[in-house]
C-alpha cells in the first residue's frame, strides 16, 4: 500500500453523478486537504435518475452534471470530467476501455478510486449493473490498457498520450473491506456533497442520519474509538 505522502494525484472513475459522493467523498475531502490533486471521471450523465416527474427528461443530464460539479467543489475537487455515456446501458466495451485509458494517461494518477466489479449480495444497490461495468472497465483500463503503449495506439499516435502505470486501486462497495479511513473531520463536507445532488437526495429527509449510521458501523469495524466515522475500501496493489 502506498504511503499517503507519496500520492500527489488521484483519479476517481464512477458510473454516475453522486456515486463517488456516497462512496468516498469524506476520504476525497481528506486527500484534498492534505494537498492531493483529485480528478473525477463520471462515465454517464445519470440521465435515468431523478425523482420528480415534472422535470423533462431532456433536462436531467445537464442538471446532474451541474450537481456533480457542485458536489465536487464541496469536497474540494475542481477537475470533473464527463464521458457522456447513457445511464443504464453501460457495458465493458473496447471504446469505454479506450476512453478510460485516455483519462488515466492524461491525469497520471498514482492511485485510482473505482467501484467494485463484483456483486455484493449484502448491498445490492452498490451492485447496480452500471457500477459493476464501470468497475470492470476501469480495472481493465488500469491493467493492461493504460500502461501498454501498444494498446489503443491512437492515444499515443494521434494524441501523444504516453503509457501510464497506476500503482494502487481503491475499490468502493467491495464485498471484502481491507482498509478504513476516518472521515469524522470531513463528514460535514460529505453531507454537503450529497446534498448538492438535489435531484437525487432532496426527498431524503433522513439522509444525514442514514450516512452517519453507515459511517459509524464502518468505524466500529475498523476498531476506531466511539463517535468516530469512517469510509471503507478494498485496496489492490498493481504490478510494477
Amino acid at each position: 500500500m502506498l504511503d499517503d505522502a507519496d500520492v500527489t494525484r488521484v483519479l476517481s472513475i464512477t458510473a454516475h453523478p453522486d456515486d463517488v459522493d456516497f462512496g468516498a467523498s469524506g476520504t476525497v475531502a481528506a486527500w484534498v486537504a492534505a494537498g492531493v490533486t483529485v480528478t473525477y471521471c463520471i462515465i454517464t450523465d445519470g440521465d435515468a435518475g431523478g425523482f420528480d416527474p415534472a422535470v423533462p427528461r431532456s433536462e436531467i443530464p445537464g442538471i446532474r452534471r451541474a450537481e456533480q460539479v457542485a458536489a465536487a467543489a464541496a469536497a474540494g475537487v475542481a477537475d470533473v470530467r464527463f464521458l457522456g455515456y447513457r445511464d443504464g446501458e453501460l457495458t465493458v466495451s473496447h471504446g469505454l476501455r479506450r476512453d478510460l485509458s485516455r483519462v488515466i494517461r492524461q491525469v497520471q494518477p498514482q492511485r485510482l478510486l473505482i467501484q467494485t466489479p463484483e456483486r455484493n449480495w449484502e448491498r445490492i444497490p452498490a451492485s447496480h449493473p452500471d457500477h459493476m461495468a464501470a468497475g470492470e472497465a476501469a480495472i481493465q483500463a488500469v491493467y493492461p490498457d493504460a500502461r501498454n503503449p501498444f494498446a489503443h495506439p491512437s492515444l499515443l499516435d494521434d494524441e501523444g498520450l504516453e503509457a501510464w502505470s497506476v500503482s494502487e486501486v481503491w475499490v468502493m462497495g467491495h464485498p471484502t473491506l481491507t482498509h478504513y479511513v476516518d472521515i469524522t473531520d470531513t463528514f460535514d463536507r460529505k453531507i454537503a456533497a450529497l446534498r448538492a445532488h438535489e435531484s437525487q437526495t432532496g426527498h431524503l429527509e433522513q439522509l444525514e442520519d442514514f450516512i452517519r449510521g453507515w459511517a459509524t458501523r464502518n468505524a466500529e469495524a475498523a476498531g476506531l474509538p466511539e463517535g468516530r466515522l469512517a469510509e471503507a475500501f478494498f485496496i489492490a496493489t498493481m504490478p510494477t
